[in-house]
């Protein structure tokens, strides 16, 4: 079975719930200061953690005394609006205490829908975790319709966990697994300790119902453990409640571990192979005797750029003598690749008009 004590890599998905009072509105204030704990811990073992944090809605309702159950849209919005700030600053001050710098992120579904998107999202979380800086990411309900909403920040915290190849994903919740059935109505429900496949028989299991000011329930858990696991991320649902409830759950506390398919590393790597390429770049002998030692694709060593490509589209690698030996996702586009290849990476910005990557393909999305 997973542990914490296995991961690299973790995404923290916090719920209003556990975060905001639900009688209130209040900030509740000891236990993030417990959670700020927490993610000092881990920190301190060497762990990169994001935390995907639900509560700028809940926060910001109490603030502008919206009491109606189901908010319309507008004001959905305009509590998100209040409570984002709220909600970071409440971030900042619990890490910084630790010396930890927070940063906000927020994201809609477009984000990963959008391969540019999704590039600039992976991109800027990367640099983060390189800066030792805790991201905290939320959807962007400001501006976000339904149509390009996530709806709950259970499968927002899969997508992250996916785009910044985490391996482990842990849901903090207020039940302390997956049962199969609902525990405060059937006393015979069990929980379940791993899960290894995800079967129609345990997703028959899942409840709609989401708690308080929560709109996910155990069904959409089940959806961002399928897509986790899926991508070589194990995934944990544990309660949340209790203070410090990492240090908790490294130390045995219950919780429903669903068991990660492949490496991370690896599934992404299938995924980018399984990809139709859009176009092809040619390369010299140096880049790719450089691509076979595992670095990354420069402009210096591309001598023919051929076919209509965007940012984020796959292309095929191609050795001096046209045999293919790699396939990744541009970060240029085919007239900008056309632009500079050749060129030393560091001229990039006087000759494009602006700055650009060092890479135009970097070796995370390459497989050869």
């Amino acid at each position: 079975m997973a542990s914490l004590n296995d991961a690299r890599r973790i995404v923290l998905k916090i719920g209003s719930a556990l975060l905001v009072d639900r009688t209130t509105g209040a900030l509740k204030s000891d236990w993030l200061k417990a959670l700020a704990e927490d993610v000092a811990w881990l920190k301190g073992q060497g762990k990169d953690v994001i935390l995907v944090s639900s509560g700028s809605i809940a926060l910001g309702r109490g603030v502008l005394g919206l009491t109606t159950a189901d908010l319309p849209l507008e004001q959905s919005q305009a509590a998100a609006a209040v409570g984002q700030i709220r909600l970071a600053r409440a971030y900042e001050e619990a890490l910084t205490p630790h010396n930890i710098t927070t940063a906000q992120v927020l994201v809609t579904l477009e984000d990963s829908a959008d391969r540019r998107r999704y590039l600039n999202s992976r991109a800027t979380l990367e640099q983060l975790l390189s800066l030792s800086v805790v991201p905290i990411v939320n959807e962007n309900d400001t501006i976000a319709t339904d149509e390009i909403r996530y709806g709950d920040n259970d499968r927002l915290a899969a997508q992250i966990a996916v785009t910044v190849g985490a391996d482990q994903l842990i849901l903090l919740s207020d039940v302390d697994g997956f049962y199969s059935g609902n525990p405060n109505d059937d006393p015979l429900a069990k929980r379940f300790d791993r899960i290894d496949v995800i079967t129609p028989q345990i997703e028959a299991m899942a409840g709609d119902a989401g708690s308080g000011l929560s709109k996910g329930g155990m069904k959409t858990k089940l959806m961002a453990a399928r897509m986790a696991t899926d991508a070589g991320c194990a995934m944990a649902i544990t309660l949340g409640t209790a203070n410090n409830p990492l240090q908790k759950l490294y130390n045995s506390a219950a919780a429903t571990w669903f068991s990660a398919q492949d490496d991370p590393q690896v599934a992404r790597k299938r995924w980018i192979a399984a990809m139709k390429p859009k176009g092809q770049i040619k390369v010299d002998q140096g880049a790719v005797q450089a691509l076979k030692q595992g670095k990354s694709l420069l402009p210096a060593g591309v001598t023919q750029v051929v076919g209509q490509f965007g940012r984020g589209d796959t292309v095929t690698i191609l050795g001096p003598d046209g045999v293919r030996i790699a396939q990744g996702l541009t970060r240029y586009t085919a007239a900008e690749a056309e632009t500079i290849k050749g060129r030393q990476s560091r001229d990039i910005e006087a000759i494009l008009g602006y700055p650009g990557r060092a890479a135009l393909i970097h070796r995370d999305d390459m497989v050869l």
